[in-house]
């Protein structure tokens, strides 16, 4: 009797939140959904976290962005200034945090991955971070393999899932609405949404600000710490 395969689907995300590879950690595969359109003001090119002991969005700019162009098609800005503002901007406010050095460069290697397209710096992302945290998901790097464009919404999930033999989908909680567990389940598939519990860790003695990027749960938590944090969730 072969096991169960768990899969999750997700647009590629810019240093995520932990949430997000929660979500990577739970699965056998995750399928990067990189062959649908740019959502602006999105999470495909921008994150938070902390400056000044507060909130701060960054960014990285890109240069054909539009929704009419695909995530896999969307390209960085040839202006490199954003790399170099966006790490002295970690090295100033994190500089004190406990692991700042070995994450400043772990995240100096993936901005500066000599890379034409936003999505391949995802990629390079999630490996670098998947191996810093013990995560051996499968990565399943474009939805184009699946050939299934003219699905739409919840069918073409369904039918990513059926190609690659899953018994158990796992999306994110905002997308209870989109989905309907009975369809899921007269197909042979079980559909469950994953909940992160409340989160909390010392950040310089300040107030706690949640949900920011992966970058800053790294600068204050060491991997073992993070290790047990992808495990603070459940599946409704």
């Amino acid at each position: 009797m072969r096991s169960v395969i768990k899969i999750a689907i997700m647009q590629p995300y810019f240093f995520p939140y932990i949430g997000y590879f929660q979500l990577m950690n739970a699965v056998d595969k995750f399928v990067i959904y990189d062959d649908v359109t740019y959502i602006k003001s999105g999470w495909i090119n921008r994150n938070k976290i902390l400056a000044n002991n507060m909130e701060y969005m960054f960014t990285a700019p890109l240069r054909n962005a539009s929704s009419n162009i695909l995530i896999k098609d969307i390209q960085l800005s040839l202006n490199k200034k954003w790399k170099i503002k966006l790490l002295q901007t970690l090295s100033q406010n994190y500089k004190k945090a406990p692991y700042f050095e070995v994450i400043f460069l772990l995240v100096s290697q993936i901005v500066n991955t000599s890379t034409e397209f936003i999505r391949d710096m995802h990629l390079n992302s999630f490996q670098l971070i998947g191996e810093y945290l013990s995560i051996e998901t499968s990565i399943i790097d474009t939805s184009v393999n699946y050939d299934n464009q003219n699905l739409k919404g919840q069918q073409r999930i369904l039918d990513i899932c059926m190609k690659e033999n899953a018994d158990h989908y796992i999306n994110p909680l905002g997308g209870q609405e989109l989905y309907d567990k009975e369809l899921f389940i007269n197909n042979g598939i079980k559909l469950n949404f994953l909940k992160s519990k409340e989160i909390n860790y010392l950040q310089f003695n300040k107030e706690f600000i949640p949900w920011l990027s992966i970058i800053d749960v790294m600068m204050f938590n060491s991997p073992e710490e993070i290790i047990k944090m992808l495990n603070e969730y459940e599946l409704i």
